[in-house]
């Protein structure tokens, strides 16, 4: 009956990895990582089993750290995108559910199967599906929300389920099998319980961080969107304002040229054209997106900040929603960023122009001493301040929504925000 065992042994670490591999963030694609992962678990698997069947599952039991839990640690830390708290915490979570089923089915066959195996492997046949449908069905994605917003208190979490893993497994094996020394058994139920229920809390800790970071990045993307419909509004009324006004100049216009006084009528076209200037904060042709550049150029001088804005566009129909959307999240952050320095070091470029069938957008702005943000890497954020992280997940959605991407990268002290957008995306005459 030993092949039972054997099976339901191989059944468990086939599922540690189907675990393991819902929650943890591979650096390679979904492909390679499958590839990469059979050709060095496999054998690790096989060679486990094989040990179980040579020598026992007793000696096996306190070797099998060092013979597959430590490969597999290596591996996948070599293999993850996270390599510190994140990392570990996920993996000591996949790996402790499991042992925690491992270690009940084995009591359970132990008491009520007479060590026959049968209920053994009928129970982890039922507990591992089970526990990876909870885990798709209720934990991956917000859990893989919770890596990519929250960056504290990883190591506690993960250094309290490494001590959990370590005290499960040597409470079951050592100095032998727990079901040879009855006078520990309390002890080790009581293990077997207080696991969950301290997981339960751990989780409960940590989506109440992801609500927090939710809520506080729902209230900066309603605050961007605020921001760009005032700028909207403050261009519409301008616009009609304009409209007002250029009826009288042209009246005036009309009265000079018809009195013949062509001197006086070249004079005040000139001051006409100056003083609409100076009315629209002219930074490009497009109304609304002017307006935002406006917007945010007044809060950038308050600041005392030095900003160049270099905005090569044209009077062509233009996505101005998702674009006045991108330009006012990333200027919000930058304005966020800017309060925190001297301001002698208050300094910030905007860049708009075309490159083949793409809209480029650069913001780049002086940033704290300290940020560092590789490409491609998540900006790290401060939950008690605002900072550059909170407004890219909107600024993101918009370029999406255009066919584009969004990068963001520390150099030479400056944090870097480069915005493409495809062309095809824009709206054409007549829609």
């Amino acid at each position: 009956m030993t092949i039972l065992r054997d099976l339901s042994m191989l059944w468990s670490l086939f599922h540690i990895l189907i675990i393991f591999m819902l929650l943890y963030r591979s650096r390679y694609p979904q492909k390679k990582t499958l590839i990469l992962t059979g050709m060095t678990m496999g054998p690790l698997a096989l060679l486990t089993v094989a040990g179980l069947a040579r020598y026992g599952a007793e000696f096996m039991g306190k070797i099998f750290i060092l013979t597959l839990t430590l490969p597999s640690l290596l591996f996948f830390w070599f293999m993850s995108k996270d390599k510190k708290g994140k990392f570990f915490f996920t993996f000591c979570v996949a790996d402790t559910v499991a042992l925690w089923i491992i270690a009940v089915t084995n009591l359970l066959d132990f008491y009520l199967g007479g060590r026959r195996y049968i209920l053994m492997l009928a129970g982890r046949l039922i507990l591992f599906p089970l526990a990876e449908w909870l885990a798709y069905r209720y934990l991956r994605q917000p859990y893989k929300e919770l890596q990519e917003s929250v960056n504290d208190g990883w190591g506690l979490f993960a250094g309290m389920t490494a001590v959990y893993y370590v005290l499960l497994t040597i409470s079951a094996n050592f100095p032998t099998v727990v079901t040879k020394r009855p006078e520990d058994m309390p002890v080790f139920l009581l293990i077997l319980l207080l696991m969950p229920m301290t997981y339960a809390t751990i989780f409960a800790a940590m989506y109440r961080q992801l609500w927090l970071s939710r809520k506080q990045q729902g209230e900066r993307i309603l605050q961007a969107q605020k921001n760009t419909l005032e700028a909207q509004l403050d261009s519409q009324q301008s616009i009609r304002k304009m409209k007002h006004d250029i009826k009288g100049y042209t009246a005036t216009l009309s009265g000079l040229l018809s009195a013949g006084k062509i001197k006086e009528a070249e004079e005040y076209l000139a001051g006409v054209e100056q003083k609409t200037d100076v009315l629209s904060g002219q930074f490009c042709p497009n109304p609304y997106i002017n307006a935002t550049l406006a917007y945010y150029d007044r809060k950038l001088m308050e600041l005392s900040a030095s900003c160049r804005m270099d905005i090569q566009i044209g009077e062509e129909e233009l996505p101005y929603m998702e674009l006045c959307q991108i330009l006012a999240g990333g200027l919000e952050n930058v304005c966020d960023a800017l309060k925190k320095l001297e301001e002698r070091k208050r300094e910030v470029s905007v860049h708009m122009r075309y490159r083949r069938e793409y809209l480029l957008l650069r913001m780049k702005n002086r940033c704290p001493d300290g940020l560092h943000v590789a490409w491609g890497e998540a900006v790290p954020t401060s939950k008690t301040e605002p900072g550059h992280g909170f407004g890219l997940p909107a600024i993101q959605e918009a370029a999406k929504r255009l066919d584009g991407e969004m990068f963001c990268y520390t150099e030479d002290e400056y944090f870097i925000l480069d915005v493409m957008v495809s062309r095809g995306a824009f709206p054409t005459n007549g829609e």
